[in-house]
């Protein structure tokens, strides 16, 4: 639990629009792997197994993390809410699952501020790291 909680509303673009997930902003505190952008394209998690074993390896994963809270989880859709120890910063990140490609989409934003200074990138390939050492 942070000690303060810096509060921002919740994003209205979060969700699947079309088959993606929200652009991310111009500003350096998001990652994405639908995004063409240098700055936050980051690679998809491949699909292990099933869509439905991968999802819950995600759901299973987001469950145990201190700082994420599990807000939407969906057959097709996971949206978890990060926030920091101290401040209580809130980022969200998603998943969306694209079988014809076999893999997951995701993006994760800070929802203020101008740079995350890269945790959003370090989270996902914290996660991406647990989902892969994970059976």
């Amino acid at each position: 639990m942070p000690l303060l909680r810096i509060a921002a509303p919740r994003p209205r673009n979060l969700g699947v629009q079309d088959g993606r997930l929200a652009d991310c902003p111009r500003a350096p505190k998001c990652v994405s792997s639908q995004s063409t952008s240098r700055r936050h394209a980051i690679a998809p998690l491949p699909i292990r197994g099933s869509v439905q074993a991968s999802m819950q390896r995600l759901t299973d994963l987001l469950l145990e993390w201190p700082e994420a809270e599990l807000i939407t989880e969906q057959p097709g859709y996971l949206h978890a809410e990060f926030s920091t120890r101290l401040l209580g910063f809130v980022d969200d990140v998603e998943f969306v699952p694209v079988p014809g490609e076999g893999v997951i989409h995701l993006r994760s934003c800070s929802r203020l501020g101008y740079s995350d200074l890269g945790a959003n990138r370090s989270r996902i390939e914290s996660i991406r790291d647990a989902y892969l050492n994970t059976d």
